[in-house]
């Protein structure tokens, strides 16, 4: 969910959660949240020049920083607006030197090939208008040899029980919205496909799920309150599209407050992660 867009302008950006303050300091905390079930199967030995694309505010980019301390990464984005809030992020940081941080369209990369040893993307294809041309550049930039991550959405796996229809008309909403603008939402089961038809080599797919229920109250409670943040981070720009109106909105609201405290509460998503090797 980084801000990786395709288009010429910033107005013209279609990224569903927008870029105020609040969201920019919540893809730092989904980022962390989410960090132990991206991560666990990352396996960065070896690199030395590491390239993330759509590095957004510098979420990952610290991530990636603190757990590969031999990588230098080079990050871009298209939002000069996230950018500026990734470089102020990562000045705090000891290994920021470690990192370059560029504006950049990720369709027409302004690299040679074969200049880095590994690439890493994380919710950031479910954003762009072509992510095949994107994962092309990428490949066409990667060494032989050097190994691709890409962490993407799923978002038709998507469930909570009990039943609420208007979270439900609200998720549909949600990615109606993002196919609309050039998005694609249910990218991650195509990561397989599209890595294939590219060229890379040991393609392999893992489907990565949060499934909670009464075994464990707390974790439910933690990841339902992570993703209320991340549905209401798009409600404005859901209403302005038309897509939704603010009572449904505020229903949907009142339905994730009555699943909070519901002893019976399930939770279902899975999300995809691919790696390959050029």
């Amino acid at each position: 969910m980084s801000a990786l867009q395709l288009t010429q302008t910033q107005s013209d950006l279609p990224y569903i959660h927008g870029f105020s303050a609040t969201e920019q300091a919540r893809l730092v905390r989904q980022a962390r949240f989410s960090e132990a079930m991206v991560y666990r199967d990352v396996d960065l030995s070896g690199v030395k020049k590491l390239l993330e694309v759509g590095c957004g505010v510098g979420a990952q980019t610290e991530i990636l920083l603190r757990r590969f301390p031999e990588v230098d990464i080079t990050g871009l984005d298209f939002s000069q607006r996230q950018l500026a809030v990734a470089r102020q992020r990562l000045q705090g940081s000891p290994e920021h030197g470690r990192a370059t941080l560029l504006h950049m369209d990720a369709e027409d990369l302004d690299f040679p090939p074969a200049s880095f040893d590994g690439a890493f993307l994380c919710w950031i294809l479910e954003h762009v208008h072509s992510p095949e041309r994107v994962l092309a550049e990428v490949r066409r930039v990667l060494k032989p040899g050097a190994r691709l991550y890409a962490t993407e959405a799923m978002n038709a796996t998507f469930f909570l029980a009990p039943y609420s229809a208007n979270l439900q008309k609200y998720w549909m909403a949600f990615n109606d919205h993002q196919l609309s603008v050039g998005g694609d939402p249910f990218v991650g089961a195509k990561l397989g496909n599209i890595l294939m038809r590219l060229g890379f080599r040991h393609v392999e797919t893992q489907v990565k799920t949060w499934h909670l229920d009464s075994r464990e109250p707390h974790r439910r409670q933690q990841v339902l309150d992570y993703w209320t943040e991340l549905l209401l981070s798009a409600a404005d720009q859901l209403i302005e599209a038309g897509r939704v109106d603010p009572e449904l909105v505020e229903s949907m609201t009142k339905e994730l407050r009555l699943l909070r405290s519901d002893p019976e509460l399930v939770f279902f998503y899975s999300f995809m992660q691919a790696s390959a090797v050029v």
